[in-house]
């Protein structure tokens, strides 16, 4: 069965931001019933298949896989700070950092700083911060997608009693009670 007009602008609505209730308001359904004709819709085998083949073409397209974004937390786990910073802590200019910080910075921030008042104002320095990504979140990143276990808990099962001899035990612990 084809996908209705409605339906097809539906699932190039739902790639935007995977929110099945605005892509639904999107694609023109009422603002009143888009949380549950979204959730409907996404249940439908040939909706949920044309989103599937929608996503993987876009994978295609932009060449953005499971490899990449490997590759990309890699990338960010060997950043170091050494690559932009002198022994003296100066920023090294920026067209000397490597393309990964330059990439991969979440803040810059600079701030002027000022003594005195008026005319006598004059400028003593510069703060200069800086803020990267964050290291242990993307070593869990990296951890679950290469699927280490490093950050998955571990529950330990004891299972030497079969149910039988802990009804047993139950048994024997009721009628001595």
């Amino acid at each position: 069965m084809a996908l209705t007009q409605k339906q097809r602008l539906f699932v190039d609505e739902y790639l935007i931001d995977l929110n099945a209730t605005q892509a639904a308001i999107r694609a023109g359904y009422s603002k009143r019933t888009a949380g549950q004709i979204g959730d409907e819709n996404l249940k439908k085998p040939q909706i949920s298949q044309a989103i599937k083949e929608a996503m993987d073409s876009r994978s295609k397209r932009v060449q953005i896989n499971a490899d990449y974004v490997l590759n990309r937390l890699v990338e960010i786990d060997q950043l170091d700070v050494l690559d932009i910073l002198r022994d003296d802590m100066s920023f090294k200019p920026l067209s000397e950092w490597p393309k990964g910080w330059r990439q991969y910075l979440v803040g810059f921030d600079i701030a002027e700083m000022f003594e005195g008042t008026g005319e006598d104002r004059s400028m003593v320095g510069l703060m200069k911060k800086i803020k990267w990504p964050d290291k242990v979140k993307n070593l869990e990143l990296l951890g679950k997608h290469v699927a280490v276990s490093a950050f998955r808990e571990q529950v330990e099962v004891n299972v030497t009693h079969t149910l039988s001899e802990r009804m047993a035990k139950a048994r024997e612990r009721a009628s001595n009670g």
